[in-house]
């Protein structure tokens, strides 16, 4: 895993001149270094007349120097260059055919091969992928800058256009780095920031003028300016397959997932919640390095104090930690490690969290897991974890609960009072939070895959599944991605393979809650795999503090911001409100973002957004 920067000019003029050449390299190490944390094995830069390319290398396959990027190879008199952040799962699959084109390879890495694949296949090549993957490769035949990004979204690919000249990386602080992109904020930024975050707008950096490469989805720039299509696509067909035939192929694909994801040339590792999602990765890796003769690496996390002050709620029904210790025993085969924050670390890394985001995030859910990935760094490069299994096999309340599955509205974030009571009257006024997220809404649904003939309460809950890919797991993987390259850990999501996400988005709904049981169908098909205290477990969301010290953080410190006029936040909120808003109970009733964000993560996430304003200094218009 690594990070990746660069820029492209239409038309050229790099080179020719010691000073620019000079020049623009400085740029580009300054962007390789913005994003060093996501890896710093090895860098390197390339730099011709239409194109500069930079890369900060995490050595997960071919530790050699042969795997160094940018890696470039000639073909009929031009160069092709890449700088690629990710992992090709199906390397084995895609060689052969370029081996049988006259294709030699340098290196056993994954980048070679997708280098080559270009080079064979054009833009086609990225149909060709299994993996998770966000690259930019110089195409010296064409005089264009193709950029690509995998099909779930797992890796990012942040651009801005300025003069004629693409400017990109894998994280927005890469461009800041860029001497022409200066971080502004305006009217939709405020409103992605109030209204839909800590979720984002596919494709929107939120910063103005900045933009995603959307997942799926591939570009050219060139002479043309750029040009951007979708490669891949969620399709609505009818399933024919039988509930045990189901079964029979959700099994298959999920442990064929798990065992691809397994391939590194450094031990892999994998993080055990307790829930059922994480245990079937577990058992599958565990597995399989036994017949290697390896054990695992298995890590868990939890919060100093949560067994005394841990209260039982609808959201989280009990711990986790007594379900780790019955998977464990049933393993009997890994190296297991319980590790644990407190309250004041996770107030003080809510800073660092915004940071390794560029943008206020999901708060403390943000923040331990960035703690905890960095102390798994300390052991092992690579983890597997059960991230998107609830998005993929129904596991959310608003798959099944009327009031959620037929809101008019993202069904995780229904109620915006709590948000827009906090804001100064004119910034409210200006920034109409309802009007845009109703017309954010309203275009993702127009853009769900439909059925001919599909009954309502289907097609309703097909709609409800696309915007839950779209939005919600893209948000969480954008939590996993940020959290886990901060400390240069590679972190993969078996569950995100594009083949389990289109043979899922059309199981018809029984089959994933038969009797009534969340996620039924992931159940049956790990049946061999879990336990039957586990198997059946209610689903429980990421673990939360409860120890009462941690919101007396945050009371103190938000209370301290509003009492000081020079912080930023304050052009935002109403200091009055925002004192009687800490005056109340925390726990305000509805919770934002589903289950992960309530009364404490309200506090949080809004001392977050004043760290983003000290730490950016935009030019605000608003």
């Amino acid at each position: 895993m690594c990070g990746i920067a660069g820029f492209c000019l239409a038309g050229g003029g790099y080179t020719g001149s010691p000073q620019r050449e000079a020049e623009k390299r400085e740029i580009l190490i300054k962007m390789r270094m913005a994003i060093a944390h996501r890896g710093n094995d090895q860098s390197g830069e390339y730099l011709r007349d239409w194109v500069g390319l930079s890369h900060a290398r995490l050595s997960i396959r071919d530790l050699s120097e042969r795997g160094i990027q940018p890696m470039v190879r000639t073909m009929d008199g031009a160069e092709y260059a890449i700088v690629y952040n990710g992992e090709i799962y199906n390397v084995d699959e895609i060689a052969p055919g370029l081996l049988a084109l006259g294709y030699t390879f340098e290196t056993t890495s994954d980048t070679e091969v997708i280098l080559l694949a270009y080079m064979a296949y054009g833009e086609k090549c990225a149909e060709l992928l299994n993996g998770i993957y966000a690259f930019a490769i110089w195409d010296g035949a064409r005089k264009e800058l193709f950029l690509c990004r995998d099909r779930a979204g797992v890796k990012p690919l942040f651009y801005a256009i300025s003069g004629g000249e693409l400017i990109f990386g894998s994280e927005i602080k890469a461009l800041f780095a860029h001497p022409d992109i200066k971080p502004k904020l305006n009217d939709d930024s405020f409103r992605e920031v109030f209204g839909i975050g800590p979720a984002r707008t596919p494709g929107c950096g939120v910063f103005e003028g900045i933009y995603e490469i959307e997942p799926g989805c591939a570009a050219y720039f060139g002479e043309r300016g750029l040009r951007a299509w979708r490669y891949w696509e969620l399709r609505a067909v009818h399933h024919t397959d039988s509930y045990e035939s189901t079964v029979e192929k959700v099994s298959f694909l999920v442990r064929d997932a798990i065992k691809r994801q397994l391939v590194s040339d450094v031990p892999v590792c994998t993080f055990l919640s307790g829930g059922i999602d994480s245990s079937i990765v577990t058992a599958v890796a565990a597995k399989e390095l036994a017949a290697q003769g390896a054990a695992l690496n298995t890590f868990s996390f939890d919060f100093t104090g949560n067994d005394k002050y841990f209260a039982a709620n609808a959201f989280q029904p009990e711990r986790d930690r007594p379900y780790v210790d019955i998977m464990l025993r049933h393993l009997g085969m890994t190296h297991h490690t319980y590790l644990e924050c407190n309250e004041e670390e996770l107030a003080d890394l809510l800073a660092v969290s915004m940071r390794s985001k560029d943008l206020p995030g999901m708060a403390d859910i943000d923040a331990s897991l960035l703690y905890f990935c960095k102390l798994v760094k300390r052991d092992n490069k690579v983890a597997l974890t059960g991230e998107c299994a609830d998005e993929i096999f129904g596991g959310y309340p608003w798959f099944y609960r009327e009031e959620l599955l037929y809101a008019d509205t993202f069904p995780w974030s229904r109620n915006i009072d709590a948000r827009e009571e906090l804001l100064r009257a004119e910034v409210r006024e200006a920034l109409r939070l309802r009007e845009y997220i109703g017309e954010i809404y309203s275009a993702s649904v127009r853009m769900a895959p439909t059925l001919e003939g599909e009954p309502p309460e289907a097609a309703r809950r097909r709609v409800v599944s696309y915007l839950n890919l779209r939005w919600f797991m893209q948000t969480l993987l954008d939590r996993m991605d940020r959290a886990s390259m901060f400390s240069g850990l590679e972190a993969r999501v078996p569950f995100a393979d594009h083949r389990i996400i289109e043979y899922l988005f059309n199981v018809p709904w029984e089959y994933k809650f038969k009797d009534g049981i969340e996620k039924h169908l992931l159940r049956t098909a790990a049946s061999d795999l879990l336990p039957a205290e586990l198997l059946y477990r209610k689903k429980s969301p990421y673990p939360k503090t409860y120890n009462p010290g941690y919101e007396r953080i945050l009371r103190e410190r938000l209370r301290a911001i509003v009492e000081s006029p020079s912080e930023p936040l304050n052009i935002l909120v109403d200091p009055a409100r925002v004192r009687e808003f800490l005056a109340r109970p925390a726990e305000y009733g509805i919770p934002w973002f589903g289950q992960l964000m309530a009364g404490p993560q309200m506090m949080a996430y809004i001392l977050q957004v004043n760290d983003w304003l000290k730490l950016y200094k935009p030019e605000i218009r608003l």
